[in-house]
């Protein structure tokens, strides 16, 4: 039997992670960004976080030197982490994202090389190989099933976004399951909170559609704490009740955005308050000295960071007014 390991094996990290936290792109460093007179004066403030030097020229190279940071990060922390479970909840979307890439490629009859990553739990190789031999037993148990669900799937309709759906509904059981084995009420409260914000996506899009609740249950995630049943109702309703059902919690900004965006209304702000909302949760960390929590919020908080940096970037090229860009930044609580 392994040994059980207790909040105090991550004094030592939690010390690191509070330090670390000092590089994090914080609000004045993204306003200072915004306001650069040039790409590279902006480039040049990401080097006060420790990130290195790179082009903005192209999206393909602001998603390498992202990709970059990534990998340090987990690296770095994977080194010294007292559970590695806790940083495979965040490994583990990059494995679904190449079964993805694999799946749509092989049936195209295209290379899937430049979409793959390797910053999940398994190598790019490995998953390639395992997808083209269609020999998927040294996957983890819940990514061997994902991975044949879907290519049944898109086998038999041919529509990858069938297929998307179905890894997408196993990566959130696949994230769950990682963190009832940890058993961290924090980080299942964390896995909790991304699915509700998940499923307030999918009923907002799916309205937005012009799809009937029956689509809707097919993509819905289980584990949440909104109930699927009430969600699928509001669905039913043609959206009526979604603001009073998001009401108790803390989606309720983001559904009262959902509920104007049905109306019509742009989904930058929607999808921005459902992203805030689960940072919102993580901000209970700021509570808890050591344990497992800080270093699950400093991961979510890099996520945000990527996020915010690309959104930033990728708006200053295309000549997006910084005002406007600042109301696209998702809120992070470190």
């Amino acid at each position: 039997m392994s040994k059980k390991i207790k909040d105090l094996d991550y004094l030592t990290i939690s010390a690191r992670i509070k330090a670390m936290e000092n590089q994090l792109l914080g609000r004045e460093r993204m306003d200072r960004m915004l306001e650069a007179r040039s790409d590279e004066d902006a480039v040049k403030v990401l080097q006060e976080c420790g990130y290195p030097e790179f082009s903005t020229d192209t999206p393909e190279e602001i998603d390498t030197a992202l990709l970059s940071a990534r990998e340090a990060v987990m690296q770095d922390l994977g080194d010294s982490a007292p559970d590695p479970r806790y940083l495979d909840v965040f490994r583990l979307k990059y494995d679904y994202h190449n079964a993805k890439a694999l799946l749509k490629a092989k049936a195209m009859g295209q290379d899937p090389e430049r979409m793959l990553t390797g910053l999940g739990r398994i190598p790019a190789k490995t998953m390639a190989e395992a997808v083209e031999s269609r020999d998927l037993n040294g996957l983890p148990p819940l990514l061997a099933a994902a991975v044949e669900e879907a290519s049944e799937v898109l086998e038999t309709t041919r529509d990858p976004q069938l297929c998307d759906i179905v890894l997408d509904r196993w990566s959130y059981r696949d994230m769950m399951a990682v963190a009832e084995e940890t058993g961290s009420e924090f980080l299942r409260g964390y896995v909790r909170a991304s699915i509700d914000a998940a499923n307030l996506r999918a009923l907002v899009r799916t309205l937005r559609m012009g799809k009937n609740a029956d689509f809707l249950s097919g993509v819905l995630f289980e584990g949440g704490d909104v109930d699927s049943r009430s969600i699928l109702t509001v669905a039913g309703a043609a959206g009526a009740g979604l603001a009073e059902l998001y009401a108790p919690t803390a989606l309720k900004d983001a559904a009262e955005a959902g509920a104007a965006a049905l109306s019509g209304g742009p989904l930058t702000e929607f999808e921005k308050l459902c992203d805030d909302a689960v940072s919102g949760y993580l901000a209970g960390s700021l509570l808890i000295p050591f344990g497992e929590a800080p270093l699950v919020s400093y991961l979510a908080a890099r996520e945000t960071e990527y996020t915010n940096l690309r959104i930033l970037l990728m708006g200053r090229k295309a000549g997006l007014a910084p005002e406007v860009i600042r109301s696209r930044l998702r809120a992070s609580f470190l």
